[in-house]
């Protein structure tokens, strides 16, 4: 069974910045892709950042510029830096795994990031 578990999550002042980390159970090359989702309270789960085995990391415009989704394939490791934080950003941070052999999704437990103003 495939487990993720995230951490880095925290609170933060608006303009600091984060890092979140992936840690995957087994190598994120038996991925498909790699991704970075978030939910804000009342709000539906929304993507953020992906990146894929062969081709280029992909970021949600309301990120992009400031959140970097970059891959550590020795440390099973997906991470997402962050930067210029908002207010909107607050939600909880969940890491998923797409496995495109069995096209199956797996995700980890999810870390809280909260912006103050």
């Amino acid at each position: 069974q495939v487990q993720l578990v995230e951490s880095g999550g925290g609170l933060v002042q608006a303009g600091g910045s984060l890092r979140l980390s992936c840690a995957a159970s087994e190598s994120i090359n038996n991925f498909g892709a790699m991704s970075w989702y978030r939910q804000a309270p009342g709000k539906h789960r929304e993507w953020v950042a992906g990146v894929s085995r062969t081709g280029p990391p992909n970021y949600a415009d309301s990120v992009k510029g400031r959140f970097t989704i970059l891959g550590d394939v020795a440390e099973n490791t997906v991470y997402l830096q962050m930067s210029s934080l908002k207010p909107e950003d607050t939600a909880v941070y969940y890491c998923n795994a797409n496995d495109d052999g069995s096209n199956s999704d797996y995700w980890g437990q999810g870390t809280q990031v909260t912006v103050s103003s």
